[in-house]
């Protein structure tokens, strides 16, 4: 039996594509969402991030941040993280108007907030629908505010692809 997999985390940019990308080029069947009330990208400053509703295509993100200062956003690694995503589909997605994507065997949440509010989600939806067909799987990575550590996102993400292979 084949799964599917969901990868979620709060803007469905970075980790959540960055799984979703390996385990669709391994041949799974998986999607990707965001959790957030908006898909925020860091900006000049910690201060003015660069905020975009979901829906919004990954190309006019791209653009938009290649008018606005292509080297810092190349320097700091979105425009590269853009163009992955856009090579892995069209724009983000929210978690909670996944509905019409159907169900999922395995949900994968990278940070603790974002895996709290899948299972509210879950919660609510289970009340309404009494059998589930879906396996939570709790993965907390740890957050830095401002870099990522790819090595050790990398390691991450071949445990997770050891996981999903099993």
């Amino acid at each position: 039996m084949k799964l599917r997999y969901a990868m979620v985390c709060s803007s469905n940019q970075n980790r959540s594509m960055e799984a979703h990308a390996l385990l669709k080029r391994e041949g799974f069947d998986v999607a990707s969402y965001g959790t957030g009330q908006h898909v925020k990208l860091p900006g000049p400053s910690l201060r003015e991030p660069n905020v975009y509703d979901f829906g919004t295509p990954y190309k006019h993100m791209l653009d938009d941040l290649r008018r606005k200062d292509p080297e810092l956003y190349r320097r700091n690694g979105i425009l590269p993280m853009l163009k992955r995503n856009l090579a892995v589909k069209n724009a983000p997605q929210r978690w909670q108007e996944n509905a019409a994507d159907g169900t999922f065997d395995v949900v994968l949440t990278f940070e603790e907030k974002v895996f709290d509010m899948v299972l509210e989600g879950l919660s609510v939806y289970e009340h309404h629908h009494r059998s589930l067909n879906i396996i939570i799987v709790k993965l907390i990575y740890i957050y830095m505010l401002v870099q990522t550590n790819y090595l050790l996102k990398a390691m991450n993400l071949l445990s997770l692809l050891d996981c999903c292979s099993l």
